[in-house]
């Protein structure tokens, strides 16, 4: 397990340093990934890291992504993790930051002996009191 964590709070590490190549290393071929960025799946080219690239200059400086409360677990070469991840940027063009947390949800395989995404679920709470607003003031508890 511990190399599954090493693989997950390494690619949040990457994302400070705003190496998306280095990103997708950690990353199958034709992974899956919902992220919260529309549309409801991301195209299959996520190998491309012009696209990661493109966001990160999005903002000021890289963002900064903190991987909290990270459950894993595993059977055999297959594995699942869950963790309560924060991000925390300032969009280009403002003097402003931002925090944001969000759950994440990721399926891992070993392939030939090392561990890699094959699917990505990140997701923000919404109202059900019929505004269907995100929920993105939200913080842990506990």
């Amino acid at each position: 397990m511990d190399e599954i964590r090493e693989v997950i709070e390494g690619k949040a590490a990457l994302l400070q340093e705003g190496d998306a190549k280095a990103i997708l290393s950690h990353y199958a071929p034709g992974y899956v990934e919902f992220s919260l960025a529309p549309p409801l799946r991301q195209p299959a080219d996520g190998q491309n890291p012009g696209t990661l690239d493109a966001w990160i200059a999005t903002f000021e400086a890289p963002p900064r992504r903190e991987v909290t409360q990270l459950e894993i677990t595993t059977d055999g070469d297959v594995a699942f993790a869950t963790s309560l991840d924060c991000l925390t940027a300032v969009p280009r063009g403002s003097t402003e930051g931002f925090t944001l947390w969000f759950r994440v949800t990721l399926g891992l395989r070993r392939i030939d002996g090392r561990w890699l995404v094959t699917h990505e679920h990140e997701s923000v709470p919404f109202e059900m009191d019929g505004s269907f607003r995100a929920s993105t003031g939200l913080t842990p508890t506990g």
